[in-house]
C-alpha cells in the first residue's frame, strides 16, 4: 500500500476495498476490476483508492498476495501419504481466495504486479512447503535428493496451474487425484520403486 501525505489512511477502509476487489475478481473476474466499481461497492470515493494503490494492478496484487493457497499437509506418515495430503484440497471445487488468483493467470503474464501477486499466494508458499516436506522425509530416514525436490514442486506448480484454469469448478475426482500422486508425484520422488498403495 502506498499512501500519500496528507490524512491518515483508514486500515477498515482499505481493508474493505481489498474485500470487495477480491468479489470482484472471484465473481466476475480481472477485466471486471475498475475503480468505477470498486468505489461503488465500497461505497467509498476513488479518491481513497488511488491514495492506497496507484492502479488496478497493485490494489489485485495487494488482494492476492495475502492468500496463502498450499499449506503444509498433516503428517501422512509416508511419502505417498503426504503427497495425498497435500493435494486433497483439489478434490474440492476452488474457494473464492483461489478465484479471485484463476482470474489474474492470464494478465499476469504481461503485468510485473499481478505476477507478484500470484508468486506471494501460490509459488512462494508452495516452494516452501516442499521445502517443508523435504526435511521432513528426511528426519524420518526418507532421503530425497534436492533435484528431485526442485522437479516435484515444478510439477506441483503445474497442476496447480492447471486446476486454477481449467474449465469447471477446478474439483478433481477423488480417484483422479490418488492416480497423480501414484503415477506422477510418487514417481519423482521414488524412480526406482513402484508406488506402494496403502
Amino acid at each position: 500500500m502506498s499512501g500519500t501525505p496528507g490524512r491518515p489512511l483508514s486500515a477498515e477502509l482499505s481493508e474493505q476495498l481489498v474485500a470487495v476487489a477480491v468479489d470482484i475478481l472471484a465473481d466476475e473476474g480481472w477485466s471486471r476490476l475498475n475503480s468505477d466499481r470498486v468505489a461503488a461497492r465500497a461505497r467509498a470515493g476513488k479518491a481513497g483508492i488511488y491514495r492506497r494503490w496507484p492502479s488496478m494492478s497493485a490494489l489485485a496484487r495487494s488482494a492476492v498476495g495475502r492468500f496463502t493457497l498450499v499449506q503444509v499437509p498433516d503428517d501422512g506418515g509416508s511419502l505417498r501419504g503426504d503427497l495425498v495430503e497435500l493435494v486433497s484440497s483439489w478434490r474440492r471445487p476452488l474457494s473464492r481466495e483461489e478465484r479471485a488468483v484463476a482470474s489474474l493467470v492470464g494478465a499476469a503474464r504481461h503485468d510485473e504486479d499481478l505476477r507478484a501477486g500470484l508468486d506471494a499466494a501460490l509459488v512462494r508458499p508452495l516452494t516452501e512447503v516442499v521445502d517443508r516436506l523435504g526435511a521432513r522425509w528426511s528426519e524420518r530416514g526418507e532421503e530425497v535428493p534436492a533435484e528431485r525436490l526442485a522437479l516435484l514442486r515444478s510439477v506441483l506448480e503445474a497442476f496447480w496451474w492447471q486446476r486454477l484454469t481449467a474449465a469447471g469448478d477446478g474439483a478433481m475426482v477423488a480417484e483422479h487425484v490418488e492416480q497423480v500422486v501414484d503415477d506422477v508425484l510418487l514417481p519423482i520422488l521414488v524412480p526406482a520403486a513402484e508406488p506402494a498403495r496403502s
